[in-house]
């Protein structure tokens, strides 16, 4: 799966990865009841904010409901690889939100299938072997077309998006920002769907925004976690295209992480928890894990330190570093690494090879939706003694939730 919102089980609160895992889950299934087993591999992190966003503005619960103690729309999924054979309660595949994210997520995967053969980049772009990948873009796309219709949005904006995105690729003098605008115009379209599907119609615009920012975003993440290898093959990068420095980059989402948040803040929403956490605070996190930690970070881990605490600070090596050397004569075939590699995806990491440095761990620790890529998890919530004057601690709302946990904070 990709995507930037991947909350930690280690410092998120409880009640926010639980619900976060409802959404997840629901839209895999949505995926599979609707559009067959072969769709689940369109699941991705981010799709699922759609899911939550429509739940969040959608009616509180009916007074009869509430007397008898009936939480959000949900049912019981059935025991799960995933999630270590465990049952858990879901988003229903017959949900709108849930619908909207499974055929924009499976728009979108249909139009990366299309980018890699169009760039003769992958299986994708092969003659022969790439016949199957191509014929299941097509099959998403057309299923994502027919699942749109029934909820009344319309997937061109999405499907646009390679066309006008391969254009300004190709046109000379472009900025930045241009060359951001086509994900930012269809991820906007998504968001503002949501208050349609809700029958919050005054929320559309400030949603549309919201989408603008975090299209942004998730745009320029991509473009420098891709930026060592595109270099390496010589490929499109926007950042070197537009002449743009990471540092510049990193200004660039900071200033659309403001924007994010103070549109986030505007929402008429009938639960803003999960919002929150998702679009700001992760957000915040998946830009840090992209760029390196902020100074802010680093400050809460000398106060950590001065506190105590002995847990390492966060590292300030950008990630994507070159991997450490195998041993010599521990160098496997290329066939079996292969079949490791795509018998470890679709178990999300349940399995692992042998050579596997995680191979002796525990289930949880194994499993990639429970996996942890923060900075630094230890003591996340101490830092909030130390800076409570600062906005971007703890999303900036103090995530006092009932359950426990009274600090989201993650640098």
């Amino acid at each position: 799966m990709f995507g930037i919102l991947r909350p930690c089980a280690r410092h998120s609160c409880p009640s926010v990865h639980e619900a976060w895992r409802a959404h997840l889950c629901g839209l895999c299934l949505t995926l599979r009841d609707r559009h067959g087993h072969l769709a689940r591999m369109a699941t991705n992190y981010d799709g699922l904010i759609l899911s939550v966003l429509t739940e969040a503005q959608s009616p509180a619960q009916s007074p009869a409901q509430s007397r008898a103690g009936a939480g959000p729309n949900r049912r019981t999924a059935g025991p799960c690889a995933l999630r270590g054979f465990r049952s858990a309660e879901v988003v229903p595949s017959d949900d709108r939100g849930a619908r909207l994210s499974a055929v924009v997520s499976l728009a979108l995967a249909a139009g990366k299938i299309r980018d890699h053969a169009s760039d003769g980049d992958g299986i994708a772009a092969r003659r022969v072997a790439g016949v199957p990948m191509r014929v299941t873009a097509a099959a998403w796309a057309s299923a994502a077309r027919r699942g749109a219709e029934s909820i009344g949005f319309d997937t061109a904006v999405l499907t646009e998006v390679s066309a006008r995105q391969a254009l300004l690729e190709a046109s000379p003098g472009c900025g930045l920002l241009d060359v951001t605008e086509p994900t930012e115009t269809a991820v906007a379209a998504a968001f503002a769907h949501t208050a349609t599907l809700a029958g919050r119609p005054g929320n559309a615009e400030n949603l549309r925004e919201a989408g603008r920012f975090f299209g942004r975003i998730a745009h320029l993440i991509d473009a420098v976690e891709d930026l060592a290898e595109d270099r390496a093959r010589g490929a499109y990068n926007p950042l070197d295209a537009t002449g743009t420095s990471p540092a510049e980059a990193r200004r660039v989402c900071e200033e659309a992480l403001h924007g994010l948040r103070l549109a986030v803040r505007d929402l008429d929403l009938e639960e803003r928890h999960l919002v929150e956490a998702l679009l700001c605070g992760e957000t915040r996190r998946a830009v840090d894990r992209a760029f390196g930690p902020r100074a802010h970070g680093a400050a809460c881990a000398a106060h950590r330190t001065s506190a105590g605490d002995t847990s390492p600070a966060p590292s300030d090596a950008p990630p994507g570093g070159p991997p450490a050397e195998e041993p010599p004569g521990s160098r496997r075939g290329i066939a079996l690494t292969a079949v490791a590699g795509v018998t470890t995806f679709l178990t999300c990491g349940l399995y692992r090879p042998p050579w596997s440095e995680y191979r002796q761990e525990r289930c949880m620790d194994r499993c990639f939706c429970d996996g942890c890529d923060c900075p630094d998890c230890s003591g996340c919530c101490d830092c909030c003694s130390a800076c409570s004057d600062c906005s971007d601690c703890c999303s900036g709302d103090g995530c006092c939730c009932g359950d426990g946990c009274c600090c989201d904070c993650g640098s």
